[in-house]
């Protein structure tokens, strides 16, 4: 069968999946035959993107979270403003989208979470089957469990899902833990998609690997590197404990090296992944992606939530025993928790059975 992806550009963790699941295809036997990527003015396609696939890469205008004036947040009025006063520039998207659909010759569309693919169908309505991909469906299940008292903004989240999603013949919903599906809102509950590399540094058994070990460092990823400001401040404080933090503030080079003990790096996923296999801890703003890595990987991890989907997340990962969370990078918490943490080997042996799982949903539905 043929396949073409379309992603959403922001953060690291769609594109991640992309590359996991571009290689689970071909190695079964599948063709991707392209993969478009939303791109803006502040977010371009990273290079080891670029570098990890083998399809065709083309991109496309697409709607972009608008920072807050310190970098650490996305300012929600500001995003959704600048989007509506500026929607008209993605009309020429969703068209460009169209007519890659029908022009590849794919037998299905796999949307990772990209809004336009929901407003192209919506509007343009392509002949050909979409699926679409992201942790953000399991928000829908009917048996997610969500607070929803403790998460206000929760409904505003869920709405640009089902948006996205329109027009998607099923919803695979990326899950830390095994549910039953929901058949109402058409999800199917599958294992996070994480790359070969990263499932190749556990063994067969699934025990860890050679190149995994407990280092005395502590790892981080930050998205906006407005975080940057707090994690020197607890730096200045603790100047013993080495920090090793990745970003994508393009101008400051591959490596900002701040003293011996702290460094930004700008975001590869090869030496990241390097250093989180060795890590003693991890810290983060909750993206699914690099959580589940860290999981795998046995990890204590600290998550500081810098939007409703992260914060829904860390509840989500908290509950299934990956770590803590805050309000700030509190690095002295986490190496407290540090002391306590125990590998989640359900979660471990879940990762491993997601090439048959996530499989049998994207070719079944669509024989011929």
């Amino acid at each position: 069968m043929k396949y073409l992806f379309i992603v959403q550009g922001e953060g690291r963790g769609h594109m991640t999946q992309a590359i996991s699941l571009e290689r689970l295809l071909r190695k079964n036997g599948h063709e991707v035959v392209g993969i478009m990527v939303g791109t803006s003015a502040t977010r371009k396609i990273p290079q080891f993107f670029l570098n990890s696939v083998t399809a065709p890469v083309s991109e496309y205008t697409s709607i972009n979270f608008r920072p807050s004036h310190k970098n650490r947040k996305p300012n929600m009025v500001s995003t959704v403003m600048y989007n509506i006063f500026a929607f008209v520039k993605y009309f020429p998207s969703i068209r460009q989208i169209r007519k890659e659909i029908i022009s590849s010759g794919a037998d299905v569309v796999v949307n990772f979470y990209e809004f336009l693919t929901g407003l192209t169908y919506m509007t343009r309505r392509p002949p050909v089957p979409c699926v679409s991909i992201g942790h953000q469906y399991l928000f829908l299940h009917k048996e997610f469990g969500l607070p929803i008292a403790r998460y206000p903004g929760h409904e505003g989240l869920n709405i640009i899902s089902r948006l996205n999603s329109h027009g998607s013949v099923k919803l695979l919903a990326l899950s830390f833990n095994r549910m039953p599906d929901d058949p109402v809102h058409k999800i199917k509950v599958v294992p996070p998609l994480l790359r070969q590399e990263v499932l190749a540094l556990r063994n067969e058994d699934g025990a860890p690997g050679p190149q995994m070990r407990r280092g005395d460092y502590i790892l981080g990823y930050m998205l906006n590197s407005g975080f940057a400001e707090e994690v020197e401040k607890w730096h200045a404080e603790h100047p013993e404990t080495e920090l090793r933090f990745f970003w994508d503030k393009w101008s400051e080079g591959q490596v900002k090296k701040i003293d011996d003990t702290l460094s930004f790096y700008l975001i590869d996923d090869k030496e990241f992944l390097k250093q989180m296999s060795q890590c003693g801890a991890y810290a983060s703003t909750a993206g699914f992606e690099s959580v589940c890595e860290a999981m795998y990987l046995g990890k204590p991890i600290l998550m500081v939530p810098s939007h409703i989907e992260q914060e829904i997340n860390a509840f989500d990962a908290k509950r299934n025993g990956a770590g803590i969370s805050a309000k700030y990078f509190d690095l002295s918490a986490l190496l407290e928790f540090a002391k306590e943490y125990r590998q989640n080997n359900d979660f471990v042996d879940w990762v491993r059975s997601a090439e048959s799982v996530i499989l049998k949903e994207l070719t079944e539905d669509f024989r011929k």
